[in-house]
Formats: structure tokens, C-alpha cells, sequence
């Protein structure tokens, strides 16, 4: 007779996902308050205050940017855990990857905030930024399209319902490839073009079919 070894029952264990979302809602939350840190005004240009702050407008977007991005992130998230029915093993290391990157976006944040006009090192800041913003959103789609791939998903959500969902998440993946090209030779634009993303996807879209029910 053969014996199921105990790694391969761990993973078709159902795991609830009240735990799981406790602990993202915690990163996501973390990470969004960490950006304002990041903004400062030279202590050297204290004499005149109003310029210093007019200066500062680099951290002013990258705030702006990296806040809408997380806050996109977050809203799709927890739109994808709402119509979740259970998570299994596979699905909670993915999400562990989104978290990974999600926690990493201050850093990017605060190199595009210093070096946004210097041509020096504004093209390689921009490049980073835009490259931890690609891969947020890919781990986002990734994890949408498992879950609907091995029926995590309410069943009372249609097929048309997953469709949408995943156009939804997905079409700012292009997106970014372009604006991190073009941050290459622009990168202000393309920060600005990061913004352009985080609204589109920040725009409600809500699946036809019902909400699962909570016990």
C-alpha cells in the first residue's frame, strides 16, 4: 500500500485565511506609514523654509506614488481574500512573496525621493522604483490567477467574474514594462507615470457574483 508522505499531505491541507489576512492587513500597514519618514527638509536650507519645502518635491511624489501603489495593492488584495474560500500551502507562499515586495517599496521610495533630479543617479532610483512596482503587481495577478486556477475561489463567483477580475489586475503590467524603459531617459515622467497606474487601478470594479460568507 502506498503511504502519503506527511509533505505531501501539508499540502492539500485547507487553511483558513483569517490569519493570513491579519498578518498582510499588518505588512501593508507597516509599509505605507513607513513612507512618510521619508520626507524631510534639509536642516541646511532652514533659513528659508518655504523653498527648502518647495524643494522637497521629489519626496512629495515618491509619497504620493509609493501611497497609491501600496494602497492599489491593498484594495486588490483584500478583494481577492473577500471571494476566497480557503487558502492552501502554495497559495500562502505566494503571498508571502507579494509581502516581501510590498514591505521592500520604502527603499526604492526614498532613493527615487533623494535622487530625482540628479542626472547622476535618478535613471538607476527610477529603475528600482519601477521594477519593485512591476513586481508587486505580477505577484498580485500571480496570486488571483492560482487561487481561481485551484478553485480557492467562492464558487458562487462565475467565470465571467474571474475574467474581469484578473483584466483588472493585469493590464498595468505592461504599464510598468514601458515606464521603466522610459525612466531610462525620463525618469521623472516615468514616476509620474507610476501615479497614472496606481489610479487606474485604484478605480472600483466589482465582481457580479456573491460575497462568500463568513462564519
Amino acid at each position: 500500500m502506498n503511504e502519503t508522505t506527511p509533505e505531501r499531505r501539508s499540502l492539500a491541507i485547507r487553511f483558513r485565511t483569517n490569519r493570513m489576512e491579519a498578518f498582510s492587513d499588518g505588512v501593508f500597514a507597516i509599509a505605507i506609514t513607513l513612507l512618510v519618514l521619508e520626507i524631510a527638509v534639509p536642516t541646511a536650507a532652514a533659513t528659508n523654509l518655504l523653498q527648502a519645502v518647495i524643494d522637497a518635491w521629489p519626496s512629495y511624489l515618491a509619497y504620493v506614488v509609493s501611497f497609491s501603489t501600496i494602497g492599489a495593492v491593498w484594495l486588490w488584495h483584500t478583494l481577492i481574500t473577500e471571494f476566497l474560500e480557503h487558502a492552501d500551502s502554495i497559495f500562502l507562499r505566494l503571498n508571502l512573496l507579494l509581502l516581501l515586495v510590498v514591505a521592500f517599496i520604502p527603499f526604492p521610495t526614498k532613493l527615487v525621493a533623494e535622487s530625482l533630479g540628479s542626472t547622476d543617479h535618478e535613471r538607476i532610483a527610477a529603475t528600482m522604483y519601477g521594477v519593485n512596482l512591476l513586481l508587486a503587481s505580477v505577484l498580485l495577478a500571480v496570486l488571483w490567477r492560482y487561487a481561481a486556477a485551484k478553485k480557492l475561489i467562492h464558487p458562487d463567483l462565475t467565470d465571467d467574474d474571474v475574467i474581469i477580475l484578473a483584466r483588472r489586475i493585469t493590464p498595468g503590467l505592461g504599464g510598468y514594462v514601458v515606464l521603466i524603459l522610459i525612466g531610462l531617459f525620463a525618469p521623472t515622467v516615468a514616476v509620474f507615470g507610476y501615479l497614472v497606474i496606481a489610479a487606474f487601478i485604484l478605480l472600483p470594479a466589482q465582481p457580479r457574483g456573491g460575497r462568500k460568507h463568513r462564519s
